[in-house]
């Protein structure tokens, strides 16, 4: 082998080092956002982590020099041995999520292990891209500004395919689970970078990872952690929307389901002796609201028969509205994301299974269904809350017409929307499912009483008419049932949601969707409070 194509190919090493480096920096990005999120929410968990990644990765470029300089080699050594130490420390301070608080603790818990991770790897990685090039004699501004283009390039590239790949992925074995993968990019790591004595400090890490961290192991290591909190963990499993369980009180005799750190729901499981009710009891009383859709008096006077109703519902949940309108003999139509959810209500909720099911993205069961006469539906329920921020093209104006147009002449929707009452994303969506329906009614499930902690956010339903023909009027059950669904109460004035301010919106169109994202922080910080008074927190820290 010549000199020449010796150096070329030290030079391709180190290029396809620094490649596979940066591969795994930008891998472990959508990962820690998803360790983060089953403590701090999703939404929370975003807030400061591009900004993080930006700053310590721009960090890691312009000191590359100086490292290397200073550590030699043994910066490169020490990559595996932090990966291996990153989920570590991170379950340490996660335990400590309630007194660091939102949104300051996911940037806290981001500081031992990832960012500096991020640092160091971006600087091994721009140094060897830089020294492959041999860009010395284009000039300065060229052999600094092109690797560094460069690189940037391979970084957002890569995250993009990470995310692909993890969107199909998660979920399928506990490699490819939020825990499993942190192990995994700290292995890969120890294969990009030649392994040395060094490594051997990643033992303890390791061996505490095996032993005793409960988000790899079996499902008894969680309960131990949460049975003094009198809770256990029925069954957990990654999924599209996020880490998803189902958790057992058995001191108050409750189970729910959990989305990250959000509860899509609840049912009560201690009963009364003698009390056989046709439909499980629901924790939240806004699910008993939604059922209120079938009490909404038709324009015609004529009431109309369960046995000839049909029923949309959006958004499954654990499946007490679904299964409430089921048993009153309507059939009914459900449409869920995730299988996981579905799989849960039916195993753990006592889902029904008299039902039809459509597993997948609502805007596509939309649009399919619009070409089909068939599809018209008497009531339609829209359901789709998660974790403190609502998934916006679900209540653009288009997707609100497309169901409309899947009403019945005479047919009713309710919409629930949980949200501050004082922010305007709130006002915003008001103001849009008001313009596509003429005719609406408007509760909360709390009433604002005198009782000043009672927080802003709270649920809404909004009851609506296809037609705006006559007022918006329930009549009562007419069916003794164990659990009545009773026309709301707490009705809210749609006028406090009239003011638009400046530089706002009358209307959320699909197109201006992501105007939206930056104001659901807020509320989803709020939501996370809501949740930690409702579970204990070492609950949310144990998954």
């Amino acid at each position: 082998m010549s000199i020449t194509q010796f150096i070329r190919q030290a030079d391709g090493y180190r290029f396809g080092t620094g490649v596979a480096l940066l591969f795994l920096a930008a891998f472990y990005s959508p990962v820690m956002l998803m360790v983060l999120s089953p403590v701090y929410g999703s939404v929370p968990s975003h807030i400061f982590h591009g900004y993080g990644v930006a700053i310590f990765a721009a960090a890691g470029w312009f000191l590359k020099d100086q490292i290397q300089r200073r550590l030699g080699r043994l910066a490169a050594y020490m990559l595996p041995v932090l990966a291996f130490w990153t989920p570590t420390l991170q379950y340490f301070v996660m335990q400590q999520s309630s007194k660091l608080g939102n949104p300051a603790g996911p940037v806290i818990t981001e500081l031992f292990g990832y960012y500096p991770l991020i640092t160091l790897t971006v600087a091994i990685a721009g140094k060897q891209i830089q020294s492959s090039l041999h860009l010395e004699s284009s000039g300065e501004v060229a052999a600094e500004h092109v690797p560094l283009l460069g690189c940037y390039v391979i970084y957002t590239t890569s995250e993009h395919i990470a995310r692909y790949i993890l969107a199909r992925a998660i979920g399928v074995t506990i490699v490819f689970s939020r825990a499993g993968m942190q192990f995994i990019i700290a292995v890969l790591y120890s294969f990009i970078v030649p392994p040395t004595k060094l490594l051997l400090l990643a033992i303890p890490s390791l061996l505490f990872s095996i032993t005793s961290d409960v988000h790899l192991g079996g499902i008894g290591g969680v309960n131990s952690a949460i049975s003094a909190e009198g809770f256990s963990l029925l069954a957990r499993k990654e999924s599209t929307t996020g880490y998803l369980s189902v958790l057992e009180n058995q001191n108050d005799g409750y189970r729910v389901m959990r989305c990250d750190h959000s509860l899509l729901g609840g049912q009560w499981i201690k009963k009364t002796p003698g009390y056989f009710p046709q439909v499980e009891d629901p924790i939240y009383s806004v699910f008993v609201m939604l059922e209120a859709v079938r009490l909404v008096e038709p324009d015609h006077g004529v009431h109309r028969e369960d046995a000839s109703s049909k029923a949309l519902v959006i958004g499954l949940g654990i499946g007490t509205t679904p299964a409430a309108l089921m048993a009153h003999g309507i059939e009914t139509t459900i449409v869920e994301i995730d299988p996981v959810v579905y799989k849960f209500a039916t195993e753990y909720f006592n889902l029904p299974s008299n039902h039809i099911s459509a597993i997948e993205d609502a805007t596509k069961f939309v649009k399919k269904a619009q070409k089909n006469p068939s599809s018209q539906y008497d009531y339609i329920v829209h359901d789709v809350f998660t974790g403190g921020a609502e998934p916006a093209e679900l209540f653009t104006w288009e997707f609100l017409t497309d169901l409309r147009d899947l009403l019945k002449d005479d047919g009713v929707i309710a919409i629930n929307y949980a949200g501050d009452l004082t922010l305007y994303p709130t006002a915003l969506i008001v103001r849009t499912i008001k313009a596509v329906f003429s005719s609406c009614r408007i509760f909360r499930e709390h009433t604002d009483g005198q009782n000043e902690e009672t927080p802003n956010f709270t649920n809404l339903v909004l009851f609506c008419k296809k037609t705006a023909g006559t007022p918006l009027k329930f009549r009562n059950p007419q069916v003794s049932r164990k659990l009545p669904a009773s026309p709301p109460s707490h009705e809210i004035d749609a006028s406090i949601f009239e003011h638009i301010p400046r530089n706002g919106r009358q209307v959320l169109v699909q197109k201006q969707v992501g105007r939206l994202h930056k104001f659901q922080d807020r509320g989803a910080i709020e939501h996370w409070e809501i949740m930690r008074n409702v579970i204990p927190d070492a609950v949310w820290e144990n998954w």
